[in-house]
């Protein structure tokens, strides 16, 4: 009989034990997968995810830029950790033409393009009268002698077109049944024109429009990578 009850008394401290064990590894199991899920979450969570720690100059018209090709981009590079700087032809505030204001850092004088891992040309229907200048092309050719990503949406590939930087490059722009002036442009100055959403050439982006801002912006990270 005492031999009976010091089997179960051995029995009933090892189901303790294994008890008392399981909770103890259970709640460091809980800590250890609550704690990346942390880090994950936020600005610095996304740039590890991506793993892409670089920065952007975003070049837009003062006036009448397209909207969704800035705003819907700058989401995404924020999420991957990239660092914007706003650019314009004058400082102060760039107004798109559904209304949207963008504070300006640099304009395009000042845009040290050494400064930055990627150059991005924002369109919309002021591009061609504010950024399609001698500034711009020269800010387009330091792009691509500092071997930096280099990227215009919408009519704005027609700015880098005209840099000569698209000589003999897969390309695309904007266009539609009634104007296709831009692709003119592009083929004007020896680019290769696609008529696609978006084009990657090496470190040349090229998107047509608003439609394609997502894939745009996750092309640009793909190239940055």
């Amino acid at each position: 009989m005492k031999r009976v009850l010091l089997y179960i008394a051995i029995f009933s401290i090892i189901i303790i034990g294994g008890v008392l064990i399981y909770q103890t590894l259970k709640e460091k199991t809980k800590e250890e997968i609550s704690m990346p899920q942390e880090n994950l979450s936020g600005p610095e969570g996304k740039q590890a995810s991506y793993g892409v720690n670089k920065k952007a100059a975003m070049i837009l018209a003062s006036r009448d830029f397209r909207d969704e090709e800035y705003f819907v981009p700058k989401e995404i590079f924020e999420g991957a950790g990239i660092e914007i700087k706003n650019v314009s032809d004058q400082t102060g505030m760039a107004i798109g033409a559904d209304g949207g204001e963008v504070k300006i850092d640099f304009s395009l004088g000042d845009l040290k393009v050494s400064d930055f891992d990627a150059i991005i040309f924002i369109g919309g229907p002021g591009a061609l009268k504010h950024l399609d200048n001698e500034s711009s092309y020269q800010i387009a050719k330091d792009a691509v002698s500092q071997n930096k990503v280099l990227a215009a949406i919408c009519v704005s590939p027609a700015i880098l077109a005209k840099a000569g930087v698209l000589k003999d490059k897969r390309a695309t722009v904007w266009s539609s049944p009634l104007d296709k002036s831009a692709v003119k442009i592009l083929r004007d100055n020896w680019a290769i024109y696609q008529d696609m959403s978006m084009v990657a050439d090496g470190k040349i982006v090229t998107a047509n429009g608003p439609a394609a801002a997502e894939i745009f912006a996750k092309a640009i990270i793909e190239v940055l990578k």
